[in-house]
């Protein structure tokens, strides 16, 4: 199920991305119109700022990184042009079979969804989704996942297999850039002891911060002392606590905070 060595390479080059919503908040502060960011401006920032951006921004970075590597690849999603919309892309192996790479929702690698071709299962996995394991089910026009958690919890995404177009998919990141609807920062890290090593889901919303993990789901404790979420969102994210400021300053403003 895992993907092709190539593929990988270039998936590792976003290990340490978070998933985050502040830098559209940032940019706003900024007086810049929202709208998608070129990947060279994303490229910038991230340089600069540690910033990473959302699923779309994420999505048409990957795609970037693969196509620059001679990797075939093309933009999938759900419910695209909704405030629900949901960005991955599709890399294609050395015979054509297709991976789903979900760089939005921090998995940990890609996972093969073409049946029929050598490695494909549809019994659970894990090593692939921090904190739960996953089953994938795909008849090659959709995929759906199975997302299993620690005390029998379970939730379920499907994707459409075949290529969004590229105009489409832009119009959806422009869509989804000018939205303001919540502070999420979500990232994977990775947990080491000894010879062992987990990765779990860290995640801030809204006030509250999450560890979701192979042993369940915990509710990290809030700043005290000099802390300030600003400052602990930054320690996880790498984000510029600067930019985490000022941005949860506008979804505050914006009664989102």
């Amino acid at each position: 199920m895992k993907a092709t060595e190539e593929i990988l390479r270039v998936w590792r080059r976003f290990d340490d991305f978070p998933m985050e919503t502040l830098t559209k908040a940032w940019l706003h502060a900024n007086g810049e119109k929202f709208g998608p960011r070129s990947v060279e401006r994303m490229r910038e920032d991230r340089g600069k700022y540690g910033t990473s951006g959302n699923c779309f921004d994420l999505a048409l970075w990957l795609l970037d990184e693969l196509r620059n590597e001679g990797i075939a690849c093309y933009p999938v999603g759900e419910h695209l042009g909704t405030d629900d919309a949901h960005a991955a892309v599709i890399a294609l192996g050395h015979e054509g079979e297709r991976y789903l790479c979900d760089l939005g929702d921090q998995w940990i690698q890609p996972v093969l969804v073409e049946p029929d071709r050598e490695g494909y299962t549809e019994a659970p996995l894990s090593g692939f989704f921090p904190g739960a394991r996953i089953a994938v089910s795909s008849d090659g026009q959709a995929a759906n996942i199975r997302y299993m958690r620690p005390g029998g919890k379970e939730s379920r995404a499907s994707f459409d297999l075949e290529p969004t177009s590229e105009a489409e998919f832009k119009e959806a990141a422009a869509y989804s850039q000018g939205l303001l609807s919540r502070p999420l920062v979500e990232k994977r890290i990775r947990l080491c002891t000894g010879t062992d090593g987990r990765t779990v889901h860290w995640e801030y919303e809204n006030g509250q911060a999450r560890v979701s993990s192979d042993r369940g789901l915990f509710r990290e404790s809030e700043p005290n002392g000099e802390e300030t979420w600003a400052g602990r969102i930054s320690r996880r994210s790498g984000i510029d606590e600067s930019v985490v400021r000022i941005a949860l300053d506008v979804y505050a403003e914006e009664g989102m905070a």
